[in-house]
């Protein structure tokens, strides 16, 4: 996968009619602590609460019709087994999502809500890959994976696409990083508007395995630690880890308190109702505030799907 500007933006103008165009915020407190310009992609004001829905819907349409009648397939614990019931949900069709037993409460009964088939399993990538296979062989439905799929990771970086058209000239954007489609996606539209950007992730230290996979040029599996980001605990794939090795400056790293810290943080100072994956990019600004000092910073906000029982605060 390489960058490739007219091809995203005709994947932007395919899934338009199904995902909303997010508004940037910004902050001017941040600016002030920091001495940057920041610019928040709220994505987690997209329908179902996250950044998935955009390559869960491009992955559906890319479709023939005949196999798109026969329903999609995925396993998740929650954000993209939430875009998925909602994509098949809008384009008329079944959705079946396989759930590990302790995904968060939240996430499943959204889930439930948009009227997916719901198949639970152990708390293990070997068991959700087993049962998602068994289903498309009884069903017939497609499988979508979560973030090692192409069409997925092209309509992930529509985030990234939109946020520069609205606000040119960024020096950086910076996401964080779990299966690797978002990071893949705005590398790929970042690095398509502007060769020179830079775009840096931001990891829990917990689950830290998309750092050391770029360390090592090779990937090292997640360790699936209990991080209170949990839509970041899963590893990085074969077909995004490429585009992520070349185009990805560096990776950041950032502890528990701090990722909690952060979250807070947005909700009391922006009013912005985020899930802790989504406060780990801002964690990281704040932990290493001499990087972005001086630039103009455009940070996405993946997600706002909360299970108000676990919060940290």
């Amino acid at each position: 996968m390489h960058p490739n500007l007219s091809f995203h933006k005709e994947v932007l103008n395919l899934i338009s009619p199904y995902v909303h165009r997010t508004p940037v915020l910004t902050s001017s407190s941040l600016n002030d602590e920091v001495g940057a310009e920041f610019f928040f992609k709220a994505e987690h004001l997209q329908r179902m609460g996250a950044f998935k829905m955009r390559g869960a819907t491009h992955a559906a349409m890319r479709l023939s019709d005949s196999s798109r009648k026969l329903g999609l397939v995925t396993h998740s614990s929650g954000n993209h087994g939430q875009a998925v019931a909602l994509a098949a949900k809008s384009l008329g069709i079944p959705a079946h999502v396989v759930v590990p037993r302790n995904a968060p409460k939240s996430k499943l009964e959204a889930m439930i809500g948009y009227g997916a088939q719901i198949s639970f399993c152990e708390p293990t990538q070997e068991a959700r890959e087993k049962m998602a296979a068994e289903i498309v062989a009884e069903t017939g439905g497609h499988f979508i994976h979560p973030s090692n799929n192409e069409n997925v990771i092209w309509g992930q970086g529509t985030a990234a696409l939109e946020l520069l058209e609205d606000v040119p000239n960024l020096d950086i954007i910076i996401v964080a990083v779990g299966g690797g489609g978002l990071l893949a996606g705005t590398c790929l539209a970042a690095k398509a508007i502007n060769p020179n950007i830079e775009v840096i992730a931001a990891e829990p230290e917990l689950v830290s395995d998309a750092y050391e996979s770029l360390q090592a040029g090779e990937i090292i599996p997640s360790s699936g630690a209990a991080t209170i980001a949990d839509g970041l605990r899963t590893s990085l794939g074969s077909i995004n880890f490429p585009v992520i090795k070349k185009y990805t400056s560096e990776i950041l790293l950032v502890n528990e308190d701090e990722i909690a810290a952060a979250t807070k943080w947005t909700w009391s100072r922006m009013k912005q109702i985020i899930e802790p994956s989504a406060g780990v990019p801002l964690a990281a600004v704040r932990r290493y505030p001499e990087k972005f000092r001086g630039k103009r910073v455009g940070i996405i906000l993946c997600g706002g799907n909360t299970d108000l029982d676990a919060l940290p605060f």
